[in-house]
């Protein structure tokens, strides 16, 4: 028997698709009743992504009169409901990001420095990884590099292709060869190797915006530094998300095989591109694989597309032509595309097929139909923004209210439906969404299934560890191929994670709401 593998905080002990960095996402049975609670919409000011996938930029509340900008200077800066400590949670900050606050503090109870309200609400304890100092050096580090919420994948990513070392500060010439002795042989057959492995692969991806990135080889050669971040120089070490900076050691630590990393901008130093990660620490390019993510998106229903309306679920997909009572193949079908249906369906050889608007018939085997809900539930009567999932179809619609407004396919636990308590199938229910990262990193220590994936991205959370989250990893969506979790890509995860309760503020990083956030049906 499979073991399940875990997608929650590291503190909780529940099933889902891989452990999380620590959070507080509630450990709550959300059944029936929890999922007809009745929401409650936060008085956020959130940034938007239309279903379209434009960003739309909220103008937020504006500067508080006489208010400051407080900073976050750690992983998580935590907003709390009252102006102390024991309070609840609402959400949390991110190192670099920034909210207006007021001017004065509420009080200090169990914050020295004080509590200071913040924009559009909650409570800061300046001092507890926040800080006022614009110059303080994790701010300096990281406010310019926030999650880009107007592209698909929120920061630059790559997957770790050769392990080696992680620096706290930039290497020279002598100390790289002396931390990677292999690093010459290695480097050579880098920039000979063809493919993805090699040096000719997706280096753009680097750039973190469109361009053409320089050439490795040419770079290498004239040991070029290009961008390198004013705080970086002169052998610098960089501070921590965890407090003061540590010795002037130079290894942070070493890279896991396969490991999934994220960065907040790349940079040439002495003809080498560096990353500069998430962490605060720095990791060579060319030890790992750029990613791109999946290009797949779903459909606008009523703007794309009408129901009834079918995805292509499976690149071995063909259409049919029925001539003289039998299907004589048509050619392949346009992998993932959803195409216009009739309504008429039929049995050919055992097989239920559609009917496409040009005539020609698709398999179910190798197809979702797609219809409204035979009887829509009472939150959607009501007018709330939920999800429909289908294991069997491997697809999402998203319902605003009594309308169906968007469709694609997903990936759920690669166990089918079978039982979620033993193997990696995703739980069947009516949950709640609880909790939004908009990154949070995901990893397992199972045996056999060891992983570890930095700044997954647009996770929601909806029952224990079970999540929706964009998955940068693979481009396999129609397919059962998580640990649990249900596998969007990125740019559905992104268009997703607005359109869906709890919004989220702007500047925040996370958001937590039990039993108030959209509805998610998961069904067979």
């Amino acid at each position: 028997m499979r073991a399940r593998l875990l997608c929650v905080p590291v503190a909780l002990t529940l099933g889902g698709c891989g452990r999380t960095e620590a959070s507080e996402a509630p450990a709550l049975s959300r059944a029936v009743q929890a999922a007809s609670a009745e929401p409650v919409a936060p008085p956020a000011v959130p940034t938007r992504v239309s279903l379209s996938g434009v960003l739309e930029p909220s103008q937020g509340p504006g500067e508080p009169a006489g208010g400051r900008r407080l900073y976050s200077r750690a992983a998580r800066t935590w907003i709390f409901a009252e102006p102390r400590g024991s309070s609840s949670k609402l959400g949390y900050l991110r190192s670099g990001a920034s909210v207006a606050a007021a001017a004065t503090p509420t009080g200090r109870e169990g914050c020295a420095e004080g509590w200071f309200a913040i924009a559009p609400r909650g409570y800061v304890c300046a001092g507890a990884g926040a800080t006022f100092d614009a110059s303080d050096a994790v701010v300096r580090a990281t406010r310019e590099s926030p999650p880009n919420l107007a592209r698909k994948l929120p920061y630059i990513y790559g997957m770790v292709r050769k392990p080696g070392p992680v620096y706290r500060r930039l290497p020279d010439a002598a100390q790289s060869l002396e931390s990677e002795p292999e690093l010459e042989s290695r480097m050579r057959a880098w920039l000979e190797a063809p493919g993805e492995i090699g040096a000719s692969y997706a280096q753009h991806v680097w750039l973190g915006q469109p361009g053409v990135a320089p050439d490795p080889a040419l770079a290498l050669r004239e040991r070029r530094t290009e961008g390198l971040p004013e705080f970086l120089g002169a052998g610098r070490v960089l501070s921590t998300l965890d407090g003061p900076a540590p010795s002037a050691s130079l290894i942070a630590g070493q890279m896991k095989a396969r490991a999934g990393y994220s960065f907040l901008r790349t940079f040439l130093w002495n003809g080498r591109r560096f990353g500069l990660t998430t962490e605060l620490t720095l990791a060579p390019t060319d030890r790992f694989r750029p990613i791109q993510g999946s290009e797949f998106h779903g459909v606008e229903i009523g703007k794309d597309i009408g129901f009834p309306f079918a995805f292509v679920r499976s690149p071995e997909a063909h259409l049919w032509q029925l001539q003289r009572g039998a299907l004589v193949d048509a050619g392949a079908a346009p992998y993932r595309a959803a195409l216009k249906l009739t309504g008429k369906q039929r049995f050919f050889r055992g097989r239920l097929h559609f009917e496409l608007e040009d005539g020609k018939w698709l398999s179910d085997e190798h197809g979702s139909r797609l219809d409204p809900v035979k009887r829509m539930p009472g939150w959607g009567k009501s007018g709330e923004r939920w999800l429909d999932v289908n294991l069997t179809k491997q697809t999402l619609v998203a319902y605003d209210g009594t309308r169906a407004v968007y469709a694609t396919m997903i990936s759920s636990g690669e166990a089918g439906l079978e039982d979620h308590e033993h193997t990696t199938a995703t739980k069947r229910g009516i949950f709640r969404i609880h909790t939004k990262h908009v990154t949070t990193t995901m990893s397992s220590d199972e045996a056999g299934e060891e992983f570890e994936l930095r700044d997954v991205p647009y996770v929601q959370y909806f029952e224990e560890g079970y999540a929706l989250h964009g998955a940068y990893w693979h481009d396999r969506f129609g397919t059962p191929k998580s640990h649990g979790c249900l596998n969007l890509s990125p740019e559905d995860a992104r268009r997703l994670f607005f359109f869906t309760e709890p919004s989220l503020p702007e500047g925040w990083h996370g958001a937590l709401m039990p039993l108030r956030g959209s509805v998610v049906f998961v069904h067979p």
